[in-house]
């Protein structure tokens, strides 16, 4: 059987909670060779379909962002680059957004928890219904990619490295390629944190999370190396949103942080203004389909950035 036929299938309970190369593999594989990943949402299978405002009150956040793996590939050294194909991503038939108390961009203005539960149509071309008149168009991806990294213990899941990690990038979509640095023997690669639709920035901490079925191909290249991850993406970036103008609203000033959070808070604003929505569902909003963007960070003292709403995601008017 040649290593380009050959499938290995990894089940939704193969999952780990750290970065750390002395976790011991759950599957060898050869370069070139594919894997698809049953995966559980990045609340590790804490909220369901069926769950309530109680779920997000509760939630053990020592369980969140699991990864499933990791996965041994032979010929993997230190100083190579491991690239990940995405051959195939499907969300599940349901998703969630939620507010969660002590976390995201705004955390100090939302202390309160909320929930969304989607229904998810049309697998990975489908759709999610916001609200009446508002559908997102899905993009899946996954926000947790990374390798186990050459510094010893275990290293949180929760923020992204140079070895990958919670790296939350939208444009990691099917036929993308994304190249990590390999920093131990056999890579020890993971994935998880399936998303069935995000803004760029993830605002609130949360997108459409959802259980995942991912097909990757793991390849080793030692022609090339790179510093930190880069990717190569499908292209052309969002093309199911990227139908209609946007609205954007700035944020102005010397702190890129402020800044950012300054445009946030303009365009949940602004939704709430234009749309109706309250103030917890336009911050939702936002981290499922609001574009953040820098727009101009050489005039010191003051940086401009931009959130950019796709107007495609309305079917009614304004």
């Amino acid at each position: 059987m040649t290593a380009s036929r050959r499938t290995i299938h990894i089940h939704c309970d193969q999952w780990h909670l750290a970065w750390d190369h002395s976790i011991s593999p759950i599957a060898t594989i050869r370069s070139g060779e594919t894997l698809t990943f049953d995966l559980l949402d990045a609340a590790c299978g804490q909220i369901t379909e069926n769950s309530t405002i109680e779920a997000v009150k509760t939630l053990d956040f020592s369980q969140v962002d699991q990864v499933n793996g990791p996965i041994y590939v032979e010929g993997a050294e230190p100083g190579d680059t491991l690239e990940i194909e995405m051959v195939d991503l499907q969300p599940a038939t349901w998703g969630w957004t939620a507010i969660i108390p002590g976390f995201g961009l705004l955390a100090d203005e939302f202390s309160e928890p909320a929930l969304k539960i989607w229904q998810l149509e049309g697998g990975a071309n489908g759709w999610g219904e916001f609200a009446p008149g508002i559908k997102l168009p899905l993009e899946p991806f996954c926000g947790e990619i990374g390798l186990a990294p050459a510094a010893s213990g275990a290293h949180s899941t929760i923020p992204p490295y140079r070895h990958g990690g919670n790296m939350d990038t939208k444009h990691l979509t099917k036929g993308a390629h994304l190249y990590l640095p390999v920093e131990v023997t056999g890579a020890l690669f993971s994935i998880g944190d399936g998303h069935a639709a995000q803004g760029d920035g993830e605002v609130c901490g949360t997108a459409i999370e959802t259980p995942m079925q991912a097909t990757l191909r793991l390849t080793v290249r030692k022609d090339i190396q790179v510093p930190e991850p880069q990717f190569l993406t499908a292209g052309p970036l969002t093309p199911r949103t990227n139908t209609a103008g946007y609205y954007a609203t700035d944020g102005i000033g010397p702190d890129l942080m402020e800044a950012t959070r300054n445009a946030i808070r303009h365009m949940i604003d602004y939704l709430q203004r234009t749309y109706h929505l309250s103030r917890a569902d336009a911050y939702m909003l936002c981290s499922v389909a609001v574009d953040l963007k820098l727009c101009e960070v050489v005039d010191a003292p003051h940086w401009v950035v931009s959130a950019f709403l796709p107007l495609s995601i309305f079917t009614n008017p304004a």
